[in-house]
């Protein structure tokens, strides 16, 4: 290999585990510029990372730069297929990633079919495709409904639950692609990152960092709000190029509903083991934001972990949830529902496992949790699509991604785990069929932390305001 500022006949750009390397260049200087590049003084070669492809290809166009690319490999390509079919909104996203240069998000709500407009984008650009998705249960999701759309079998490879297929379109779990991704970031031209909000953190990123597809989009239904992840991602994956909200696609491509308030009051004695809770919590918090405003909530949990007081205030802040998470009166309020709604698919949302599996227990419903296994799980979901399962309740599991299209009822027993997850879980019931009408009840327990986060919730849900209900139970 060749030291900087040492001649040489030719410049190459190859794949190295994740990275990307130039050897023997002849132009130190302009190399050293290029987006990303240093010095590698273990193996003597300049170095960018995977993700940086694109805009080092650029750059070197810019510079009439002489260059060997050796990143991508020759492959098989996909089979050529028709492209499905789209609606107005769907064609005016798959347009606006076009322009973008085929880098960048686009934010639909659930069941707006996120899914068949990157089938679009796959069919027509016919590249070799990488989809990452966050679960197991996803990646069978994207097989089969790839599958459905034509696309042939022998071109779709899986990635996850112990299956490694490397085809012209892969299909990989987030996890599975942070462990491979070294062997297979070089080989696909297309990158389609489902629920990218995971991302952006820092937290799993070197799976978008260690792929070199140049062309990228990112799917999500509730895109990241703090400004240092919506620029993380912006830079690994691309700007937001369209968005659409419930509000815009309800009642027309989403089924009309109605949002119902209950709001419930805690028994004397859950009032005052919640009220307790709190006094102790309170105190701990308040004086923690008030010496540090910017802080962040792991910011603070790290802070309390160090010392006894911290702790017992955390402690108290769990007992404080675990309290309005199904709280006497929400069982008495989902019972009288599931029995106003018989007839009915009804998702009913809790906050935990533990509360999902007492809702199972009480009123003999089927729990979706992640304990339960594929083959049941696949067996619930089925006999709930047809009939004879008429009630899942669910603590995390079909939050994201999960089609469960005969959905009619939502029952968000407990308060969401922020905003995103709120979107996701009344996102549940409006895929659209013939006559639907979608009912959404949100069961929070008044002068808790519960009012303040459905609040946070209906703001980023951007819908029509809806009928609040006092207590009468």
């Amino acid at each position: 290999m060749t030291k900087p500022g040492k001649p040489a006949t030719q410049c190459r750009l190859c794949w190295d585990r994740g990275t990307l390397i130039l050897t023997d260049p002849q132009h130190v200087e302009v190399v050293q510029e290029l987006p990303g590049v240093v010095w590698d003084p273990r193996t003597s070669v300049h170095r960018a990372p995977g993700w940086r492809y694109y805009e080092i290809k650029a750059a070197i166009a810019e510079q009439a730069l002489p260059v060997l690319d050796d990143v991508i490999p020759s492959r098989r390509q996909p089979t050529p297929t028709s492209a499905p079919t789209l609606r107005h909104y769907q064609a005016a996203a798959v347009a606006a990633w076009r322009a973008a240069e085929k880098r960048g998000i686009m934010v639909l709500p659930t069941g707006a079919g996120k899914t068949r407009t990157a089938a679009v984008c796959i069919a027509t650009l016919g590249m070799r495709t990488l989809v990452l998705v966050p679960t197991r249960v996803l990646l069978e999701q994207w097989w089969h409904t790839l599958s459905k759309l034509g696309f042939a079998a022998d071109d779709l490879g899986r990635y996850g639950d112990g299956v490694r297929e490397e085809r012209p379109i892969t299909i990989s779990t987030f996890a599975s692609a942070k462990i491979h991704m070294a062997q297979l970031g070089c080989l696909f031209d297309l990158l389609i990152v489902d629920e990218c909000h995971h991302f952006g953190s820092g937290f799993g990123d070197e799976a978008l960092e260690m792929c070199s597809a140049p062309a990228r989009l990112g799917l999500t239904a509730t895109p990241p709000e703090e400004a240092a992840r919506i620029e993380s991602v912006g830079r690994l994956v691309g700007p937001v190029v369209c968005r659409s909200t419930i509000d815009d696609l309800s009642g027309v491509f989403l089924a009309p509903f109605d949002l119902v308030t209950l709001q419930l009051r805690l028994s004397p004695e859950e009032r005052a083991t919640y009220d307790e809770a709190m006094s102790t919590f309170r105190p701990v918090c308040r004086d923690f934001f008030s010496a540090a405003p910017q802080a962040t909530w792991p910011q603070f949990v790290a802070a309390a972990m160090r010392n006894e007081v911290g702790q017992r205030a955390l402690a108290a802040f769990r007992c404080s949830r675990k309290i309005v998470a199904f709280a006497s009166p929400k069982r008495a309020v989902v019972r009288e529902l599931l029995r106003r709604h018989q007839h009915q698919h009804v998702l009913v949302f809790t906050a935990d496992n533990e509360a999902a599996y007492h809702v199972a227990l009480e009123l003999l419903v089927m729990p979706i949790t992640c304990d339960i296994g594929r083959a049941e799980r696949a067996d619930a979901l089925g006999r709930f699509a047809e009939g004879k399962l008429t009630t899942l309740v669910s603590a995390r599991v079909l939050n994201e991604g999960l089609d469960v299209p005969s959905a009619e009822v939502a029952i968000l027993v407990a308060g969401a785990h922020g905003s995103r997850e709120y979107v996701q879980r009344v996102g549940r019931v409006l895929r659209p069929a013939e006559g639907k009408q979608a009912v959404i009840y949100e069961l929070v327990i008044d002068n808790t932390h519960e009012m303040r986060e459905l609040e946070r919730g209906r703001r980023r849900l951007a819908a029509k305001e809806p009928a609040t209900v006092p207590s009468r139970w």
